[in-house]
């Protein structure tokens, strides 16, 4: 039985104003289901899904040249091509950046993971919110949610992305890489793209 009211499934349009004026907001992706906010307003997803501030949030965006205004420029030579091979898709970078943006989605180090998902949805709101701290639709060390549904059972006060149903998930986290120094990668977490993961030639 859904749980979520009719008043909170809102076009992109219409989400992206929510959250721009403050709203953390449930919207779907191609790996799981996410809950973001603006990278101001970061404190709140922390909160609603008790997460440690020892774990950071991804800064999810429409399309690579956004993201990587907020990433130093040693690493931009290496990030382009992993970018170009694997975004859109279920790959998150973390990079070092020397932005203040850091502040909000990592308390304990300067570098920030980013990722331009596959789901056009997410895609066409991002385009219209800008954007967004993210980390996955349901409380910490809870089952992840799956569907529109389970994200609201999860967060029934946040507004969700419409039109319903969402498209089917992979169901697997992103894939998660760390650009290390020149030409130097390492593999923080195994995801949905590891089975084909290249680094130029190189097969992770």
């Amino acid at each position: 039985m859904q749980t979520f009211h009719p008043h909170q499934i809102l076009n992109s349009e219409e989400l992206a104003l929510r959250v721009l004026e403050g709203s953390a907001v449930l919207f779907p992706t191609d790996t799981l289901p996410a809950v973001g906010a603006l990278p101001d307003h970061t404190s709140q997803l922390w909160e609603i899904k008790k997460r440690p501030f020892s774990k950071p949030l991804i800064l999810m965006g429409a399309n690579a040249e956004e993201l990587f205004d907020f990433v130093s420029p040693c690493a931009l030579e290496d990030a382009w091509p992993v970018a170009k091979s694997h975004w859109p898709g279920a790959l998150t970078l973390v990079l070092p950046s020397s932005s203040k943006i850091v502040e909000n989605l990592n308390r304990e180090s300067k570098s920030i993971g980013i990722r331009v998902p596959a789901s056009e949805e997410a895609r066409a709101f991002l385009k219209k919110s800008g954007p967004l701290a993210t980390t996955s639709a349901n409380p910490s060390g809870e089952k992840p949610s799956f569907t529109a549904d389970e994200a609201s059972r999860y967060f029934p006060q946040l507004p969700l992305l419409g039109p319903l149903p969402w498209p089917i998930c992979c169901g697997t986290a992103s894939t998660v890489l760390a650009w290390e120094g020149l030409g130097t990668w390492r593999l923080l977490r195994s995801g949905a793209l590891s089975p084909d993961l290249r680094i130029g030639s190189k097969l992770l």
